[in-house]
């Protein structure tokens, strides 16, 4: 085993309003995050094994090196050798990693007061989901994440991306006794075995997928600095020089159009996730994926799904992106993902706890204006009931509580009448 090098806790001055890691690392964009402490998530990237921390003000970081090269041998449970060295840092650019890696750049909260003002249905919804930021992945890694997230939900997505760096990625070292792997190379895919390993790992017919546009990738005349440069160019690799990527036009920038269509020549790759690595992996700000939550979305916010728009089919798609792209501009891809995040039921706790306050307020008044007409009580909360049903249909246990504080109002007017 290879010693490792560890710096220090270090500190980069950071709002919750700017990033918030917490709802950014769990949202569906990277599915490589895990957490090795309380509080702390931690993930290898480029070369080390990085891990954060979160405080109302600052970004804490500390990274993990190995301080030799070495050839690690693959855990007991793969049938395959992983050869692949760990890519040593010359210097410590954790700091530069760390604002491309989070998308630092932008102004986020300027961005929101902007999405606010364009769209009402987007300013109700934000406040709860502040510091939701896009994230400038590897291309390469976002390819392969999105192309496991077919007909899949967020847990298992990410227990294939790991088993892809476990038994294919390099080994860049421990925390504890959790292991941490590196994203493995295109041609670190590409072997005989490769299709018929990820069957036995549970990759399903995303096994074929993967194996064939790694050997696409891999092969001459591709390789990864053809993904690379796909890329936008005002949102490049790390270490890359800035371009110019041209005005936004209706259906996104001609760049981004571009990468979409060659991304959808590998297999695996429909519209929908071409559009989330455009968006995660190769910095279009504009892309927005539209998979069936974001058709439900469409649907019950923005009123399609009726006429010629009442199914999700290729024109649909098209429509709804358009329209998100002429709300938000040129970064709808990002105001899109706040929607998201909002609709998701990992964070439905943060709606909860937002009804629970609402439902003390109503048993407070009713036990207070004790001489008020119960009628005026029991509007108020039948109008409450409404709004609680809009916010989230899906909770329907909350909804159940809303009613049975309807019916206790009821009874007690039932007692008064008898009076």
């Amino acid at each position: 085993m290879a010693a490792l090098r560890s710096t220090e806790w270090q500190k980069l001055p950071v709002s919750l309003t700017e990033l918030c890691i917490n709802t950014t690392l769990r949202c569906g964009q990277s599915f490589r995050w895990r957490k090795s402490a309380e509080d702390e998530w931690s993930c290898a990237l480029h070369g080390r094994i990085l891990s954060l921390r979160q405080d109302p003000e600052y970004l804490h970081y500390r990274t993990i090196f190995p301080t030799i090269a070495y050839a690690p041998p693959t855990p007991p449970a793969s049938t395959t050798s992983s050869t692949a060295t760990p890519p040593i840092p010359e210097k410590d650019d954790t700091l530069e990693l760390i604002k491309h890696y989070f998308n630092l750049a932008p102004n986020l909260a300027a961005l929101y007061t902007q999405w606010s003002q364009a769209d009402p249905n987007f300013r109700a919804r934000a406040p709860k989901f502040t510091g939701v930021r896009i994230l400038q992945q590897d291309a390469w890694e976002a390819l392969l994440g999105f192309i496991c997230s077919s007909n899949n939900n967020i847990s298992r997505i990410s227990q294939m991306v790991h088993n892809l760096c476990l038994h294919y990625g390099p080994l860049i070292g421990h925390i504890g006794d959790t292991a941490y792997h590196d994203f493995p190379t295109p041609e670190a895919l590409t072997g005989a075995s490769v299709e018929q390993q990820l069957q036995k790992l549970g990759f399903g017919y995303r096994a074929k997928y993967i194996y064939k546009t790694a050997v696409m990738v891999a092969e001459e005349g591709r390789g990864l600095e053809w993904l690379q440069g796909l890329c936008n160019p005002e949102n490049p690799p790390l270490g890359v020089t800035k371009g110019e990527a041209g005005e936004l036009a209706v259906g996104g920038r001609e760049g981004y159009r571009k990468a979409h269509a060659k991304l959808l020549a590998l297999h695996g790759v429909g519209p929908k996730v071409a559009d989330c690595v455009c968006l995660m992996g190769l910095g279009w700000s504009e892309a927005v994926p539209v998979d069936t939550h974001v058709w439900q979305i469409a649907q019950r916010d923005y009123k399609f799904g009726k006429g010629k728009h009442s199914s999700l089919t290729p024109a649909t798609y098209e429509a709804v992106a358009n329209k998100f792209r002429s709300l938000w501009g040129k970064e709808a891809g990002w105001a899109h993902s706040v929607l998201f995040t909002a609709d998701l039921k990992t964070f439905s706790e943060r709606v909860v706890a937002k009804k629970e306050v609402k439902e003390e307020k109503k048993e407070d008044i009713k036990t207070e204006l004790d001489g008020v007409d119960v009628d005026v009580i029991e509007t108020t909360i039948n109008r409450q009931v409404v709004a609680d049903k809009r916010v989230k249909r899906e909770l329907e246990s909350d909804e159940h509580q809303a009613l049975e504080v309807k019916e206790k109002v009821v009874k007690a007017r039932k007692r008064r009448r008898r009076g």
